[in-house]
C-alpha cells in the first residue's frame, strides 16, 4: 500500500470541521495496546502509524472526501467557489461551514463535468446576459433584463398555485440555458445546511451556469431565491449566499428579486393601514398569499421602502420565520405517521431539474458519457440513472400527448 502523506489526515479532518475527538468517535476507533481512541488517531495524524485501507475509506465517508483524496502527494489547494457574499451569524460553528464547504465542491464538480461535455461535443452555446451588467446600471434595470431574457410574466406567475409559481420561474430559466438545483443537505437530514450559512449559490459561467437554492428553505421563498442568484449572474459574479444581506451586492441582488416579484407601486396597499405589530403581521400575510411571495419578502421590501423601521422588519421576520419553522416540523411529523412516501425518483427529479436530467440522458444516448459520469452529473448512483430519466419521461408524456 503506498505511503500516506499524514498531513492529508488531518487536512481532511479540519476541513470536514471535526475535532480530534469527535473524528474518533464518527470513525470508530476503539482503545487498542493501551491507546485511547483519540491517541490512535493522532498516531496517524502524527505520521508516527500508518493508517488501513480500511480506516481510509472510513475517514472518506466521514470526512466527506473521495477516496483517491488520501492518496495525494500534499493536500489540495482550496478550489476557488467564487466570493463569498454572506454574513455569518455569531456562533457558527466551523463544522456547519463545513457542511457548506462539501455541498459546495459537489455543485462545483458537477458543474465542470456538465460545462466539459458541452465543450467536448461542441455544444457551448454561451449566454449573453452572463455578466452583462453592473451595479452601477441600477435595479431597474437589471430587473427589467431578467424579466426580457425569461420572458416572465408577473400575472401568469400569480395566478399559479405557490409550487406551480416556483416551476414557471424555473422553467424560464433552464430555457435559456441555467441549471437549477435544489440542495438543502449532502443525502440525508442530518447533513442539513442552515439557511443562515447558505440560501443560494450561484457559478457565473457563460457556457454552463448554474444556481442552487436552499430547499430547507420555505417554497414560497424559492422564486426570490432563485431571481436574487439570476441577479448575481447578470453581475458576473460567482458566489455563495446567506440569510443576512449586510454587503452592497447582496442588498442590490434582493431589491432586483424583490422588483420582480413585487414592484413598488404594489406596497401603496399598505398606506394608510393600522401601524401595530399585529395588524402588520395579518396584513403581510395577507398580501403575500395572493402573490405567490414569501412573507419574508415582503417585510423585507417594506424595510427597503422606508414603510417599516429596521427593529421591526427583523421583528416581523423572525416570527414568521419561526411559524413557517413550526408549521414545516408538525408537517414532517404527520409524513413520519402515515404509511408509505413520496416516490424517490420523483422527489430527486424535482431536486435535479428537467434540464439538467434530459442534457444528461441526451449526452448519454450520443455516447459522450457514460453511465457512470452520468451519475456523478446527477449526483446519484449508477445503477439510479436509468430509472429517474424513465421519471423524466413518463412525467413529459401527457403534456406531448395533450
Amino acid at each position: 500500500m503506498p505511503n500516506i502523506n499524514p498531513e492529508i489526515l488531518s487536512w481532511a479532518r479540519d476541513s470536514a470541521g471535526l475535532t480530534i475527538d469527535a473524528a474518533a468517535e464518527k470513525l470508530g476507533l476503539k482503545e487498542a495496546k493501551g491507546l485511547t481512541p483519540v491517541e490512535r488517531l493522532s498516531l496517524l495524524e502524527d505520521g508516527e502509524a500508518s493508517p488501513t485501507r480500511a480506516q481510509l475509506v472510513k475517514m472518506a465517508t466521514a470526512y466527506r472526501r473521495p477516496l483517491l483524496t488520501f492518496y495525494l502527494a500534499n493536500p489540495p489547494v482550496r478550489a476557488d467557489r467564487g466570493e463569498d457574499f454572506r454574513t455569518l451569524p455569531d456562533g457558527a460553528h466551523i463544522s456547519e461551514n463545513a457542511l457548506v464547504d462539501a455541498l459546495l465542491r459537489n455543485v462545483k464538480a458537477r458543474q465542470s463535468m456538465i460545462k466539459a461535455t458541452l465543450v467536448e461535443e461542441g455544444e457551448e452555446h454561451p449566454i449573453a446576459t452572463i455578466g452583462s451588467m453592473k451595479i452601477a446600471d441600477g435595479v431597474k434595470s437589471v430587473a427589467t433584463s431578467i424579466e426580457d431574457t425569461l420572458q416572465f410574466r408577473l400575472d401568469i406567475y400569480r395566478q399559479q398555485t405557490a409550487d406551480n409559481a416556483f416551476t414557471y420561474l424555473r422553467t424560464a430559466t433552464e430555457k435559456i440555458g441555467v441549471f437549477v438545483l435544489l440542495m438543502g443537505n449532502l443525502g440525508s437530514h442530518h447533513t442539513a445546511v442552515s439557511l443562515q450559512l447558505f440560501r443560494g449559490f450561484a457559478i457565473a459561467d457563460e457556457v454552463a451556469p448554474v444556481v442552487v437554492i436552499n430547499d430547507q428553505d420555505a417554497r414560497t421563498a424559492w422564486s426570490f431565491t432563485l431571481l436574487h442568484e439570476l441577479a448575481h449572474l447578470w453581475l458576473g459574479k460567482s458566489g455563495v449566499s446567506g440569510a443576512s444581506p449586510e454587503a452592497k451586492i447582496e442588498k442590490f441582488c434582493n431589491d432586483v428579486a424583490s422588483e420582480i416579484l413585487l414592484p413598488a407601486e404594489d406596497l401603496a396597499w399598505f398606506e394608510n393601514r393600522s401601524s401595530s405589530k399585529d395588524d402588520l403581521v395579518a396584513d403581510i400575510s395577507e398580501f403575500a398569499t395572493t402573490r405567490n411571495v414569501s412573507h419574508s419578502m415582503v417585510a423585507y421590501k417594506l424595510f427597503r421602502a422606508d414603510h417599516i423601521d429596521h427593529e421591526t422588519w427583523i421583528s416581523v421576520s423572525n416570527l414568521f420565520r419561526n411559524q413557517w419553522i413550526r408549521n414545516r416540523n408538525e408537517t414532517r411529523e404527520r409524513s413520519r405517521d402515515a404509511e408509505g412516501g413520496p416516490n424517490y425518483y420523483v422527489v430527486k427529479r424535482h431536486k435535479i431539474g428537467s434540464s439538467l436530467i434530459k442534457f444528461t440522458q441526451r449526452m448519454l444516448a450520443d455516447g459522450a458519457i457514460t453511465t457512470s459520469k452520468a451519475g456523478k452529473i446527477l449526483d446519484i448512483k449508477p445503477q439510479n440513472v436509468h430509472r429517474l430519466m424513465a421519471t423524466e419521461n413518463a412525467a413529459a408524456r401527457p403534456a406531448l400527448d395533450s
